[in-house]
């Protein structure tokens, strides 16, 4: 066999590989996670829905806390709460805007230094289901591994654009542990 055909046939099977990742990806996106209790609660900034989840699970006391990880530094508390209909108490007792995270990297970082300042032992991670894949693999390399981590997706009508992007950005993430850096 010549060079140019090895080199062909094992771009072909990188491809079949990449590809039946993505429909893997694209087609199968984690779910809810209904009603399981957490000692806490995260929810990564941007994605439609999630903060509405995140405080929907602190309201029926699913968690006794809530962490929302890249927040806008212009964000003040009390607006935060007029948006979400949050009232002062709950807001005052139960939620942390955490304003250090600029990417899911960020959100992952400035989880596990919230973590490590309580004792929380359970985390529901809510982000959206195109983002929880990621999310949940970099927040599994921050924060301790005896720390349960309960994935909670929103649901979501991803564009293929976002599904690609997202895809690309998960095999980056997942490159990236099993390089020694």
């Amino acid at each position: 066999m010549r060079f140019g055909q090895v080199i062909r046939r094992a771009l072909g099977a990188v491809f079949i590989v990449w590809a039946l990742g993505f429909f893997w990806f694209a087609v199968f996106l984690p779910g809810p996670a209904g009603d399981a209790k957490t000692d806490a609660i995260v929810v990564p900034t941007g994605g439609e829905g999630r903060i509405a989840r995140g405080l929907d699970m602190l309201r029926r006391r699913q968690a006794q806390q809530l962490l929302v990880s890249g927040v806008d530094g212009d964000v003040k508390p009390r607006e935060f709460a007029a948006e979400y209909d949050v009232d002062p108490a709950l807001m005052a007792c139960c939620i942390t805007l955490g304003f250090a995270a600029l990417d899911t990297r960020g959100n992952a970082a400035e989880t596990a230094a919230w973590v490590g300042e309580r004792n929380v032992s359970s985390l529901r991670l809510v982000t959206t289901d195109w983002h929880m894949r990621r999310a949940a693999l970099e927040l599994s390399s921050e924060i301790p591994g005896d720390v349960k981590i309960v994935e909670d997706a929103v649901r979501s009508k991803p564009s293929l654009r976002i599904l690609l992007l997202e895809y690309h950005k998960l095999i980056a993430a997942f490159l990236a542990r099993l390089l020694p850096w």
